[in-house]
């Protein structure tokens, strides 16, 4: 049987955070220096600091984890993985009535898009934004936050 969500962010990770020298092949997209696998419950983390009105996106997530680890990148495959089990797990608590979980709807793909693989998908996303004073704007099948920008949450003020 699968794990859950919760069960999967539960995982203490021994090998992680991980700093790793980026090999040749990487470099091509990703440059020279080194890049950090952060842990899950990093990433979880940073998600919860993220207050009412507020946002992150994955970019700023990946910005701050670099900083703290003392690598050039954060691996964004990773860090993306581990924002989404974040997601699965709030969205399960949601789900038995739990009402504080990790407001993972405050975290935005870059350019201010919704992620659609968190629970609620699009639209269940766009009512807790909105909700919350932010304006959603569909564009095609995607769906953006509005002057996203401007409400951003400062990567200093983190702090995990």
């Amino acid at each position: 049987m699968a794990k859950s969500f919760r069960e999967k962010l539960a995982e203490i990770k021994p090998d992680l955070p991980s700093v790793q020298t980026i090999e040749p092949g990487m470099a091509k997209k990703w440059g020279q220096g080194t890049i950090v696998m952060p842990t899950m419950q990093e990433v979880d983390a940073l998600m919860k600091k993220v207050p009412k009105g507020k946002l992150l996106t994955i970019n700023q997530m990946r910005e701050y984890l670099a900083d703290k680890h003392g690598a050039t990148i954060s691996c964004p495959i990773v860090t993306g993985i581990f924002a989404r089990i974040a997601a699965g797990a709030a969205g399960e608590w949601l789900d038995e009535g739990r009402k504080r979980v990790t407001p993972y709807w405050r975290t935005l793909k870059g350019k201010g898009e919704i992620n659609p693989k968190y629970p609620g998908g699009l639209d269940g996303q766009r009512e807790r934004l909105e909700a919350e004073g932010h304006s959603v704007e569909a564009r095609g099948k995607k769906m953006y936050v509005l002057d996203f920008e401007r409400k951003l949450i400062k990567v200093e003020n983190l702090r995990v």
